[in-house]
């Protein structure tokens, strides 16, 4: 039965320094016997001053936490998911763009978020994420060592097309990485989680932020693991930082859908 390591980390302003925490992540976790390994939204620089974080966004081809992930995937022989990273489009935007690296250091699919948080919340917290960030638009899946896998980023969650997109595509698991505000996090992030597996009939895996940042914002963490059934394996709590992992059955897939075939049931709605 294959296994999946989350990371779960408190990601600074210094690019240099969140690729060798993900770097030591991945010999830990293939080391653990994983067959992946999933790391948050944001992974390689976590900034809410926008004129301070611009010196560090690259370009693919010039990003130096990509391009450390790579090598560390193909020398440890295992394959990451990527939870984001900030990325500079050749149009002059910015992207923050999940990728999926396979097990000889090749991109096999890349997603850019598609909704933008732009939120002011009661305790005071103001985000305006399509400020700086182009939104995607495009739903994307590949296939890896634990099944199909469908991509979404953090704010995603709340948003449910893309969910049922991504159950029509039968993925066998949903990557959710985030980088969850404490408030949000405590009213919704595990009721939110586990009604995507069960909407999908699929294992979800959130590898999240956690804790107070270089930036001076603060995480929610508990990077969870959900079960088809909606059953949580895993989650790693609000202080700890580091890898859990989760064993992926892909029997318990079919067993789910085929007691409750909800997925098979779906019918179109005029609106």
């Amino acid at each position: 039965m294959p296994r999946a390591a989350l990371l779960q980390m408190t990601t600074g302003i210094d690019p240099a320094a969140n690729a060798a925490t993900i770097v030591a992540a991945v010999a830990e976790a293939s080391q653990g016997g994983a067959a992946m390994l999933f790391t948050p939204e944001m992974s390689g620089l976590l900034d809410r001053r926008r004129d301070r974080a611009k010196e560090a966004i690259r370009a693919e081809a010039d990003d130096i936490v990509l391009a450390a992930v790579r090598e560390s995937a193909a020398r440890h022989g295992i394959w990451i998911h990527v939870g984001s990273l900030a990325i500079l489009r050749e149009d002059g935007k910015w992207a923050n763009r999940a990728f999926v690296i396979d097990d000889a250091g090749a991109i096999r699919a890349r997603y850019d978020k598609i909704h933008m948080f732009d939120v002011d919340l009661t305790t005071g917290e103001s985000w305006r994420e399509s400020s700086a960030y182009a939104a995607g638009d495009t739903v994307v899946t590949v296939d890896t060592p634990l099944g199909r896998l469908g991509l979404a980023i953090c704010y995603d969650i709340r948003f449910p097309a893309l969910f049922e997109a991504l159950g029509r595509a039968q993925c066998d698991i949903i990557a959710i990485p985030a980088a969850f505000t404490v408030p949000t996090g405590r009213a919704h992030w595990h009721l939110l989680q586990r009604a995507r597996a069960v909407e999908a009939s699929a294992y979800v895996l959130s590898a999240s932020q956690v804790g107070r940042h270089e930036d001076g914002r603060e995480t929610y963490g508990h990077s969870l693991a959900i079960d088809p059934w909606g059953e949580v394996l895993l989650d790693m709590g609000g202080q700890a930082r580091g890898l859990g992992y989760a064993a992926i059955d892909l029997a318990r897939i079919a067993e789910v859908r085929a007691q409750l075939p909800s997925l098979a049931n779906r019918r179109a709605i005029a609106t």
